[in-house]
C-alpha cells in the first residue's frame, strides 16, 4: 500500500481510539449513575467531577488525553507527520461524535490536549499553564479551555509550525462550537464552576 493509501487508515485509527468514552466506561464500572444524567450530561472529566468522585474524574481526564496521544504516535510511527495530523483530527472527531454513543460525545478539551501533546508537546505545556492559571482565578473550566485553545494556534504559528497551526485552528473552532451553550451561560453569569454540583 502506498504512503498516501495509509492516510485514511490513520484517520480511522484516530477516530476509533478517540471515540472510546472513558467517562462513561469508568463511571459505569464504579457503579455510579449514568453520567449523562449528572450535571451538564457531558461525558468528560469536568462532569465526572460533579459525581463527587475525584479519582474517577482524574482517570477520565487521563484516558481522554492519552487516547489522542496514542493515536498520534501510532499513526506517526506508521506513516509520518501527515498521518499523525490526520489521526489527531480523527481522534478529536471521535471524542466529539463517538459511534458508540449515537455520535453524542464530549466537548473535546482533554483529547485536544492529548493530540497536542503527541504532535508538539511544548504547545501542550502552554495550553496547560493557561488553563490552570485561568481556572485558578475564575473557577470556570469552560472559559479556561476556550482561552487556552484560542492561544494554541497562535503559539504554533509563531513558532513556525504552520500546518499544525492550521489543524488546531480547525480543532479550536470545533471546540468553540461544542462549547456554544457554555459561552451563552458565561455571558449570562450562570455557568457552573469547577467542583460545583448541579
Amino acid at each position: 500500500m502506498s504512503a498516501d493509501g495509509l492516510l485514511p487508515l490513520a484517520f480511522l485509527i484516530g477516530y476509533l481510539l478517540g471515540s472510546i468514552p472513558f467517562g462513561m466506561v469508568l463511571t459505569r464500572m464504579a457503579g455510579t449513575q449514568d453520567l449523562r444524567t449528572v450535571g451538564s450530561g457531558n461525558i468528560g472529566a469536568t462532569n465526572v467531577l460533579r459525581t463527587g468522585r475525584k479519582g474517577l474524574a482524574a482517570a477520565t481526564l487521563l484516558g481522554d488525553m492519552l487516547k489522542g496521544t496514542v493515536a498520534v504516535v501510532i499513526a506517526g510511527t506508521i506513516d509520518g507527520p501527515n498521518a499523525a495530523m490526520l489521526a489527531a483530527l480523527g481522534a478529536f472527531l471521535g471524542h466529539l461524535f463517538p459511534v458508540w454513543l449515537k455520535f453524542r460525545g464530549g466537548k473535546g478539551v482533554a483529547t485536544y490536549i492529548g493530540v497536542l501533546l503527541g504532535l508538539f508537546w511544548p504547545a501542550a505545556l502552554i495550553f496547560a499553564v493557561i488553563w490552570l492559571g485561568t481556572a485558578y482565578t475564575t473557577r470556570y473550566s469552560s472559559l479556561s479551555a476556550l482561552i487556552a485553545a484560542f492561544v494554541t494556534p497562535l503559539f504554533l504559528w509563531w513558532f513556525g509550525h504552520n500546518a499544525l497551526a492550521s489543524l488546531f485552528a480547525v480543532l479550536t473552532l470545533l471546540l468553540f462550537y461544542m462549547h456554544r451553550e457554555n459561552i451563552q451561560r458565561l455571558q449570562a453569569g450562570t455557568e457552573g464552576k469547577i467542583g460545583e454540583r448541579k
